[in-house]
């Protein structure tokens, strides 16, 4: 499955999730794999949330990247 495929089929189920904007597809600029691209307001530690608020590091076997489009991570 491609990463547009994959990004279509899961965006419900990531939308979901604390903090999530948006879902996309795009390219990863150091492997120049096609990857699944997830816009959060702000990364959090996975430590510091609920299981279930977790982005998966893959999904169908394409890789998921995690972008934070809200916040200035400096701010905080």
């Amino acid at each position: 499955m491609d990463a547009r495929q994959a990004s279509h089929r899961h965006e419900e189920r990531l939308m979901a999730l604390a903090n999530v904007t948006g879902v996309g597809s795009g390219r990863d600029e150091e492997s120049g794999e096609d990857v699944i691209v997830v816009f959060v307001t702000r990364k959090v530690p996975r430590d510091r949330l609920r299981p279930e608020d977790v982005v998966p590091d893959e999904l169908e076997g394409v890789q998921v990247r995690v972008l934070a489009m809200g916040e200035d991570e400096d701010e905080s």
